[in-house]
């Protein structure tokens, strides 16, 4: 049986030789790019962008798009933290090899403007992924059961994440987390993914800032 969250197996986001070679995760924005030249862009439309069997890549394109400045949308975090949870969810179900997605979420249409100028943002993020991230720690993730560990932290994350939108920055804040995860999973950086696991950690401590600090203005008030 393949095991679909292998990034040598299933995750060719780097693979195109048409162009100067690129980080994988300055690659997969430089796809999401090429999808937003026209007017309006969809969901699905990045979801082509990659092929349904690059598992990895998929999981990193809505963190990445809720981390942008596209999560301001409202209901946007929603949709993506819903779609980071069933690409979760697929990649942990035994012999699913071919990603499955409702089309009400990938019918979902935002202007081309919007997500040329938010994507032009990521590339410094970009950037600094793929220039740290390096093979390190490999017992975390180069072996099934801390792959499959970190894959339901992806899922639980995604979840979380319609829950949270009411949060100022929560969604971001989880975004981040599943890129650090998936980032630590497609360059078997352990470090990375021990990141992405702190920032999942620390990610209910918001609300409660947020809460504390609404009821002390209160009663300073």
């Amino acid at each position: 049986m393949t095991d679909q969250s292998d990034p040598q197996t299933h995750d060719d986001a780097g693979a195109d030789h048409g162009r100067p070679s690129l980080g994988p995760v300055q690659d997969i924005v430089a796809r999401l790019e090429g999808t937003s030249q026209g007017e309006k862009v969809t969901l699905g439309d990045a979801i082509e962008a990659f092929g349904r069997r690059s598992f990895l890549p998929l999981l990193m394109v809505p963190a990445l798009l809720v981390v942008s400045p596209l999560s301001g949308i409202p209901f946007f975090s929603s949709l993506c933290g819903l779609t980071i949870a069933l690409i979760a969810g697929q990649m942990l179900w035994p012999g699913q090899d071919y990603l499955w997605l409702p089309d009400r979420f990938t019918r979902q249409t935002i202007s081309g403007e919007r997500a040329r100028t938010a994507l032009a943002r990521l590339g410094r993020f970009a950037r600094w992924l793929d220039t740290h991230a390096k093979e390190r720690f490999p017992v975390l993730v180069g072996h099934r059961p801390g792959r499959k560990a970190i894959e339901v932290c992806c899922l639980l994350a995604g979840l979380s994440m319609p829950v949270l939108e009411i949060v100022p920055f929560s969604s971001s804040i989880l975004g981040v987390s599943v890129l650090f995860m998936a980032t630590g999973l497609l360059t078997r950086d352990g470090l990375f993914a021990l990141l992405g696991l702190c920032v999942l950690a620390a990610a209910p401590l918001l609300p409660l800032l947020v809460v504390n600090s609404v009821w002390g203005g209160s009663g300073a008030g």
